[in-house]
């Protein structure tokens, strides 16, 4: 009999073959940049595996040879190709550090499942999943501790600017706490290297003088922000992809930071000292993840669910699709639940079967990518959703929600952008699990921007994947004051990950990536990869900054757009964009007045190698006097890479 192990996952069988995509792929991007418009387009390419999409795959040799691919055979993969519920899939798992893996089978999670396995079996798998030897990380975080181990500093709610209360990204001059003169004389201050990471994706906290930030291995970290040296470190399950979020406790226990891991799990600590207050998941779905930072206003936290449920649904056996978002209100203070709101009312129902006879599930998907936006005033939750997972597509996705900040009562929905289901094996040839729209997968990913005039004129204002932004009433969420065209959009973006405001001015962001979807070239010369302004009551563009590329012939996943969210300050806009460069845009006109290449090796305060790669995920951060930003995104067609920068002005 096999043992049913949930830690294992299942892809084996739809083995990657990395080193190939990407060779195939900078091919394809050189030929594109190479040549004329008269040129001969090359031949597009679908996906041959999931592995094509994750930097670092294929480092190991032939993964159909190792060691731990019969052992995952054995023990793992009967549970994890679709056949139980809660057993999440290997993509998934290859998301979790080889140590953290390992971790799991000798003493967490896995270890009464994982038992019968000798230590060299346990290592075997676990390097099988990440693809990474369990010798290159660490038993312990490498860092440097500070000599004074809690945060003294006083707590100051201003302080929480960006993703967390305020989604509109605006950093104020007294939060800031940098001049004009200070935006063109930044330097470098510190670096810290993540250990065996490819991706630093969590979005930083700067508060109390402290630097706060999750990571691949799940570790999170309390860094002294002058100097680097961590004061705690705490070890989530799994990979922290969303930011740190500061509160103050009802119950007078102090102050806690809120996270999430890419499992579904949130986590509420002591932000002075690290300790552990409570844990739980958001969601009991196999493929449930957290992507956006969680929201926290007057002792609740508000939090984006959205799923990998996509990945699972490329092997053609998968019954797809069963996850619906939702966001969910806790007590801040005990992690109940007060309230969760789905984006699909009703949970999926068979709907038919694929051409290969599995079972279709709808409607599914329209997950929360971002971040919430709240309105105490109006009593108001906005989010966004992604696409639908299978076929037919819904009216809920693509869509903006809003809901009753007290009930999660939903109080309006508006689609943007009707019939859309997709889901990865879109992106392989002949899959019969890609749903009849086959897109085109244009989330609303970036989270709402809430807007109120100097003359009380209040509305939403929302960037769309396919490189719209529109403004809509507020209260019905049904007019449609204005729209204008940005880019030329992709599953990547358009409007990614997060646009900002500052004012009345909205700050725009456009990725308009060149690679591939289903088998098809983009055309490079619609592309408009760079930073707009918009007057946010008129849609009027004020600047638009289309960005040259800058990328070499021997980086072939390098890319001149922003995928990232940006940072607003009251004369400028700080963008980390996917070629690596961070830069500084004048507000007034979108003039470049600062730009440093994370693309280099960096000297650690905590001794780790490290360099930078393209950014995603996660902007910039702003406070006392600092910008800090994570380098490195090494999925989906990005550059990989580990480095946490700490800028400030020189001579600070």
């Amino acid at each position: 009999m096999k043992t049913c192990n949930p830690l294992c996952s299942s892809a084996h069988g739809t083995n990657l073959g990395f080193i190939l995509g990407l060779i195939l792929l900078a091919l394809a991007l050189l030929a594109l940049s190479a040549g004329s418009l008269q040129a001969a387009v090359p031949e597009a390419k679908a996906l041959e595996s999931l592995d094509d999409m994750r930097a670092g795959s294929g480092a190991l040799g032939d993964r159909s040879a190792m060691p731990g691919a019969p052992l995952f055979a054995q023990h793992c993969a009967g549970c994890h190709e679709g056949q139980v519920y809660k057993a999440p899939h290997t993509s998934w798992l290859e998301m979790m550090s080889v140590h953290t893996l390992y971790r799991s089978l000798t003493e967490g999670v896995m270890q009464a499942q994982a038992s019968a396995l000798s230590d060299d079996n346990k290592r075997d798998i676990a390097e099988y999943i990440a693809q990474a030897r369990l010798d290159s990380a660490p038993d312990e975080p490498a860092v440097v501790w500070c000599a004074e181990t809690v945060v003294e500093k006083a707590f100051n709610a201003s302080e929480l600017t960006g993703w967390g209360r305020d989604t509109n990204r605006f950093v104020p001059h007294d939060v800031a706490g940098l001049s004009n003169a200070d935006l063109t004389n930044l330097e470098l201050k510190w670096s810290f290297g993540f250990p065996g990471a490819t991706r630093a994706r969590s979005q930083p906290l700067i508060a109390m003088d402290t630097v706060y930030v999750g990571s691949q291995d799940g570790t999170v970290y309390a860094f002294d922000l002058e100097t680097g040296c961590a004061r705690w470190t705490y070890e989530a399950r799994a990979e922290v992809r969303t930011g740190v979020v500061l509160g103050e406790s009802q119950d007078g226990s102090g102050t806690l930071a809120f996270f999430g891991d890419i499992i579904g799990t949130v986590y509420a600590v002591n932000a002075r000292t690290g300790e552990e207050m409570w844990q739980r998941s958001a969601d009991d779905h196999h493929s449930a993840t957290l992507t956006g930072t969680p929201a926290f206003l007057d002792g609740r936290l508000y939090v984006p669910v959205s799923s990998l449920e996509v990945i699972p649904a490329a092997n053609p056996e998968y019954v797809c699709c069963s996850f619906r978002g939702h966001v969910l209100a806790l007590e801040a203070d005990s992690g109940q639940t007060v309230w969760d709101s789905y984006s699909i009312p009703a949970p999926a129902v068979s709907v038919g079967k694929t051409s290969a006879g599995v079972d279709v599930l709808a409607p599914s998907g329209a997950p929360v990518w971002t971040s919430p936006t709240i309105d105490k005033e109006k009593n108001l939750l906005l989010f966004g959703t992604g696409e639908n997972y299978s076929s037919p597509a819904d009216n809920n996705s693509d869509s903006i929600i809003a809901v009753d900040l007290d009930t999660g009562a939903r109080r309006w929905a508006r689609q943007t952008f009707e019939g859309d289901a997709w889901n990865v094996a879109c992106m392989m040839a002949n899959n019969p699990n890609c749903p009849e729209e086959d897109g085109p997968d244009y989330d609303q990913a970036s989270s709402p921007l809430l807007i109120t005039t100097k003359e009380g004129k209040a509305f939403v204002v929302a960037g769309q994947k396919d490189g719209r932004v529109f403004a809509l009433d507020w209260q019905t969420g049904q007019d449609k004051y204005w729209e204008v065209d940005l880019g030329r959009g992709s599953i990547q973006g358009g409007v990614h990950f997060g646009m900002a405001a500052a004012g009345e001015t909205v700050y725009v962001p456009i990725n308009d990536m060149n690679d591939t979807r289903n088998g098809e070239w983009l055309d490079p010369g619609l592309a408009k990869p760079g930073l707009s302004a918009l007057n946010a009551e008129t849609g009027e563009v004020l600047w638009q900054h289309v960005q040259e590329s800058l990328c070499p012939e021997d980086r072939p996943l390098c890319d001149p757009g922003i995928s990232a969210p940006v940072t607003a300050l009251e004369n400028a806009v700080i963008a980390g964009h996917l070629d690596g460069y961070v830069r500084i845009y004048d507000a007034k006109n979108g003039d470049v007045l600062w730009s440093f290449n994370t693309v280099r090796p960096f000297e650690t305060v905590n001794g780790i190698a490290a360099t930078g790669g393209g950014m995603s995920g996660s902007g910039p951060a702003v406070g006392a006097g600092h910008v800090v930003l994570n380098s490195g995104y090494g999925l989906y067609f990005h550059e990989p890479g580990n480095a946490l920068l700490v800028f400030a002005p020189a001579g600070d």
